[in-house]
Order: structure tokens, then sequence, then C-alpha cells
């Protein structure tokens, strides 16, 4: 998975039986199920994020996305396997992480919509175990990346990437992870090429 480039792949807003045969394909690192949140176009349900477990790779870590969830259910999910790693995307401060690892040993990473320096110090400074730097709430929307001169943690980079693009943001800014949705769909919907594409790039040296 991805030991060319050294960065790892997420695919995100998997919603489909179909979406998981595509995943399954490109082999990424983890795939995202956005759970309980009606405002995204990708939102699925707790029971359909279980459905699509059970047809996703075992190899292929699934990560919850989560907006100002309740913690009991979030930690239900992971663990009962559903997810592997929860990802909060709402105004989830370090008091609701502390709340949550008490409940579960999963992984957790915390969201920023990155606007302004002040957004990269929260950042830099949060209590989660890894961070994702994004520039919108799933709208495909990258930020200003040099924002992120001097930033010195491991970071998820999202926002706006997609197979045309995504190897220069990864040789500038040298993310742990890339985490991809609207730049591998093709009307609202996961194409396999774009998927296969993304995957592709990031198995070559570079």
């Amino acid at each position: 998975m991805n030991e060319m480039s050294g960065v790892k792949l997420k695919i995100c807003g998997i919603s489909r039986d179909i979406d998981a045969q595509y995943i399954n394909g490109a082999m990424p690192d983890y795939a995202g199920f956005i759970i309980g949140y009606p405002k995204s176009r990708r939102n699925i349900s707790e029971e359909r994020a279980a459905e699509l477990r059970a047809l996703i790779d075992s190899r292929i870590k699934t990560v919850g996305v989560f907006v100002d969830h309740p913690v009991e259910n979030i930690a239900r999910l992971a663990n009962s396997g559903v997810i592997d790693i929860i990802q909060l995307h709402g105004s989830e401060d370090g008091e609701y992480i502390s709340e949550l690892r008490s409940i579960t040993d999963a992984q957790i990473w915390k969201s920023f919509i990155v606007k302004s320096a002040r957004d990269v110090e929260a950042a830099r400074s949060c209590v989660a175990d890894m961070v994702l730097l994004d520039g919108g709430l799933g709208g495909g929307t990258a930020f200003d990346h040099t924002l992120l001169d001097g930033f010195d943690r491991d970071f998820i980079l999202a926002g706006g990437l997609c197979a045309e693009n995504i190897k220069d943001a990864v040789l500038a800014l040298r993310p742990y992870a890339v985490d991809v949705s609207s730049g591998v769909e093709t009307d609202f919907v996961k194409d396999e090429k774009k998927i296969l594409a993304v995957a592709q790039i990031l198995r070559k040296p570079f």
C-alpha cells in the first residue's frame, strides 16, 4: 500500500457497494465513511457503515468521519470494529477527545479547516493522534498551502486533491497521508478510473 512514495492514501465518502469494490481494487490505506451528518451528500447511517465495512478488504483501515457526534455512538462503532480510526470534523475540543479516549482505544484524528495562521496553530497544538488539514467541509476546496511553512507535526492533507495535482502537493508539503474525495468523483459519485489513477501516482517513486 503506497510503499513507493511513502505517503498513505485515504479515499473518503464511501457510500455505495460499488464504491467498496473500487476501493478493494485500488487498495488505499484508508477508506472513509461520513456517518450521521445529513448535510453531506455522502452521509450514511451507522448500519450502512457496518455493511460497507464487511465489503471492504480487511487490510484497508476504515475511518469514521463525525461532526459533533455523541461520544458513546462513536466509541461503539470503533469498539465493534466497524471503524478502525475516528476522524472528528466539528467543534470537538481537547476535553471531548479525552472523554472519547476514556471509552475507546481507537486512534483519533482531528480535522481543521485552514483559513489563517490561527487555524494552523490550533492544529499544531491539538491533542489528537493526527491532524487533518482541509480547505472546507468536504467541498473539495484547497487552502493556501503557504500557511504550512514551518509546520512541525505529521498531518494529513485534504482539500481539492486529484490526480492532476496530488504529486505536486505531496512533493511540496510531504504530508503523512493525503485524503481524496470529490477529486475521485464524476457527477458526484466515486469514479473507479480516478481512484485508480490517484493510487497509481502515489505508488510510483517520486
